[in-house]
């Protein structure tokens, strides 16, 4: 697929607008159902009698992405985004029709589990959407957006869910959504008819295989949440048992080199991986810390984390519109080390000597990495991506988003559930592996070039 588009052409002139508008839309759309969910969750599970399900709920869903996005991947290769982004909508609507009008808690994960299938698809169908519909001097503004799309749901959409729950009832959260999302995709069809369409092709060698690994990387980054939520001996073996399973199913998913850190896109993928395994661990923290040690409350708590929220939103609008480095390593290696830095100053505030506003400070600078890190990564991998890998390497980049993420937040799970009550060492000690994770990408972060001094 060839895009018609000239390099001037900017990002709402009216040859893209319908598309940037119904591409944001849609993720927005993914962040809210995401995060909603997760505040109508304990009211559903009492509803429905469910609560043995409960971690099905999530873990069902989680599976089903991993699975969807290797074979969106596979799909937008042979022939193009526009199918794959149809049919994930499309699941991603009757998933959401199945959950909210479920009478059984069996029902609901069976809906969940389409959805989240639904929504494996139409991520990394978005990102071939960009890599073919956009001039590569836009892409880092189009993530950028796409970061943005995922602030307001993180602000707003607990605080909607809670009201929908409370005053429509739980079943809203589900079947509210697609009255949005159909007129969404149709922005975005919009604009796909004004590219060439791709010849149809078969799919690539060893794409049965592929999606037999990722049948079981998703196997085992569920059992990995729920092995994250149980204590004693079962947690112990359910960990060791998932964590054997990515590490066999994983490395056949990503980029050759990966786990050596090959020049090109192999970091590429791994500093993906370690940034949102980095955040995501220091994110689900950072709450209970601050509850527990500084006495905060649910709602001061949730606010900090609003603030690296915003600066990612900051970040993001940053590094879209700074002059292209001379280095496409200068983004991701900044961002890296703004997460490490802002991570290690929120572990100060375990001590009760260092004000809070240290910590959230630190918090800020954080977000602000992710902001300059992100976006700059999704645009590295397009670009180092031929016009018939654009799938695949969206799919690798995203498969090690969730499955660094998956492993890092059972573990962290794990841990905090080892004793009594989680104390001043163990919120250390889990803000370190944090540290750890974007440290290590900061210090990989010179592979992104595929050969030594000459920037992608």
């Amino acid at each position: 697929m060839t895009a018609t588009l000239t390099p001037a052409a900017r990002l709402y002139d009216p040859r893209l607008r319908a598309m940037t508008v119904g591409s944001v839309a849609l993720v927005s759309l993914l962040a809210f159902e995401a995060l909603a969910v997760g505040t109508a969750m304990p009211t559903v599970a009492r509803a429905l009698d469910g609560l043995g399900l409960y971690a099905l709920a999530f873990g069902g869903s989680f599976a089903a992405g991993v699975l969807a996005m290797v074979l969106s991947g596979i799909w937008c290769d042979a022939r193009g985004p526009r199918a794959p982004m149809w049919g994930g909508v499309g699941l991603f609507v009757v998933g959401l029709l199945v959950a909210g009008s479920a009478d059984a808690m069996g029902t609901l994960v069976v809906g969940r589990a389409v959805q989240g299938f639904g929504s494996g698809l139409l991520s990394v169908a978005l990102y071939v959407v960009v890599g073919q519909a956009y001039p590569e001097e836009l892409r880092r503004r189009v993530f950028a957006a796409f970061a943005a799309a995922w602030v307001v749901p993180s602000l707003v959409g607990p605080a909607v869910a809670g009201l929908i729950v409370e005053h429509l009832g739980w079943r809203w959260v589900f079947l509210a959504v697609p009255v949005v999302a159909l007129p969404a995709v149709l922005l975005v069809e919009s604009g796909l008819r004004t590219l060439d369409r791709p010849k149809p092709a078969g799919p690539p060698a060893g794409a049965a295989a592929r999606i037999g690994w990722a049948a079981g990387a998703g196997v085992s980054a569920a059992l990995l949440h729920h092995g994250g939520q149980q204590r004693g001996a079962l947690a112990v073996v359910l960990v060791a048992v998932s964590l054997a399973g990515l590490g066999v199913c994983a490395p056949r998913l990503l980029p050759a080199g990966f786990l050596r850190a090959a020049r090109g896109l192999p970091t590429v993928v791994g500093l993906r991986g370690l940034a949102a395994a980095a955040f995501a661990g220091a994110e689900v923290v950072i709450p209970l810390m601050l509850s527990r040690q500084r006495g905060f409350s649910p709602t001061a708590a949730g606010l900090v984390l609003t603030v690296g929220a915003l600066s990612w939103a900051a970040g993001s609008w940053t590094q879209g519109r700074l002059p292209a480095p001379r280095s496409s390593a200068t983004l991701p290696r900044a961002g890296l080390a703004c997460v490490a830095v802002g991570t290690a100053t929120v572990a100060l505030a375990v001590w009760p000597t260092v004000p809070v506003a240290v910590g959230v400070a630190g918090w800020a600078v954080a977000g602000l990495g992710m902001g300059l890190a992100y976006p700059s990564l999704s645009v590295l991998t397009l670009a180092l991506s031929a016009p018939g890998e654009q799938g695949r390497n969206s799919s690798s980049l995203q498969l090690a988003d969730s499955l660094f993420t998956a492993t890092v937040l059972a573990l962290t799970g794990a841990v905090l559930a080892a004793g009594t009550a989680p104390g001043p060492a163990g919120y250390a000690g889990t803000l370190a592996v944090a540290v750890a994770c974007a440290l290590l990408g900061a210090l990989l972060a010179g592979r992104v070039v595929p050969t030594r001094g000459r920037p992608a």
